[in-house]
C-alpha cells in the first residue's frame, strides 16, 4: 500500500507568552498560547478590546517579539531570527492588510502597490506587470494613477490588498480589515479576502470584532484576557 504523506501545519505556536511593561509592572497580554494553522486555512481571531488579538497577529507577522515560546511558520522558527533576518523573512512571506489602509498619501495607487517590489531584483517592466495584475485582481486597473485622497475607503482598502499580495506571500494577516468601512464596502473587501483564500490558496489570519466578518473564516478562535479558546 502506498504511504500517505501528511503535511505539517504551516503555523505551529507553542507555549507563546507576551507581556508589556507599564511603569514598574509587567502586564501579561498573551499566556501560554498553543495552536496550529493549516496551509490554506482562514482563521478569525475574536475577542474584546485588550484581549491580545492584535498582539498575537503582530507576533505571527514577525512585527513583535515574544517573551517566551516558539512560532514555526513554514518550517522556520521565526522566534530565533535576528531583526535583520526577520525583516527579510517578513517581506518574502507575509502580506499585511490594516484597518486604516496605511497607504502613503503622496504616492499613487500604482506606486503604493509597487513599494514592496522595490526591494526585489525585478526590472521596472516586470514590476509594472506585477502591479497591473494585482490592481486588475481587485478591480482597480482604472484607478492606478489616483492618489489615496481621490479614492473611497473601500477602494483604498483594495489598493492595500493589492499591495499585500504583490510579493505572493505565504500568509495574509488582516487586522480589522473592515473596521473603517461602511457595510457595502466591508462586504466587498471580505469577498476579495475570501477569494484570495479559496481561489489562490492563501492562508489568512484575520483579527475582527465583527461576527459577520468572522463568518467568512473556516475557523474562529477566541481570545480573552490573553487566553485562547476554540469555538
Amino acid at each position: 500500500m502506498e504511504s500517505i504523506t501528511v503535511k505539517p501545519p504551516i503555523v505551529q505556536i507553542r507555549n507563546l507568552s507576551k507581556s508589556y511593561r507599564r511603569g514598574s509592572q509587567d502586564i501579561p497580554v498573551l499566556m501560554d498560547i498553543n495552536f496550529d494553522i493549516g496551509e490554506g486555512d482562514f482563521i478569525a481571531l475574536m475577542g474584546p478590546s485588550g484581549s491580545g488579538k492584535s498582539t498575537l497577529l503582530n507576533l505571527l507577522a514577525g512585527i513583535d517579539k515574544a517573551d517566551s515560546g516558539q512560532i514555526m511558520i513554514g518550517g522556520v522558527d521565526i522566534t530565533s531570527l535576528s531583526e535583520t533576518e526577520l525583516a527579510g523573512w517578513r517581506s518574502a512571506n507575509i502580506g499585511f492588510i490594516f484597518q486604516f489602509y496605511n497607504l502613503i498619501p503622496v504616492l499613487t495607487a500604482f506606486e503604493n502597490v509597487e513599494l514592496p517590489l522595490l526591494l526585489t531584483r525585478l526590472s521596472r517592466k516586470e514590476r509594472r506587470e506585477h502591479v497591473e495584475t494585482a490592481l486588475r485582481l481587485v478591480n482597480l486597473a482604472d484607478r492606478m494613477d489616483h492618489y489615496p485622497s481621490q479614492l473611497s475607503g473601500g477602494q483604498q482598502q483594495r489598493v492595500a490588498i493589492a499591495r499585500a499580495i504583490i510579493t505572493d506571500p505565504v500568509i495574509l494577516v488582516a487586522d480589522e480589515p473592515t473596521g473603517d468601512l461602511d457595510k457595502v464596502s466591508a462586504i466587498e473587501i471580505l469577498n476579495f479576502i475570501d477569494r484570495l483564500n479559496h481561489e489562490f490558496g492563501k492562508t489568512v489570519i484575520m483579527v475582527t470584532h465583527d461576527p459577520r466578518a468572522a463568518e467568512k473564516a473556516r475557523l474562529i478562535r477566541h481570545l480573552d484576557k490573553g487566553v485562547l479558546s476554540s469555538g
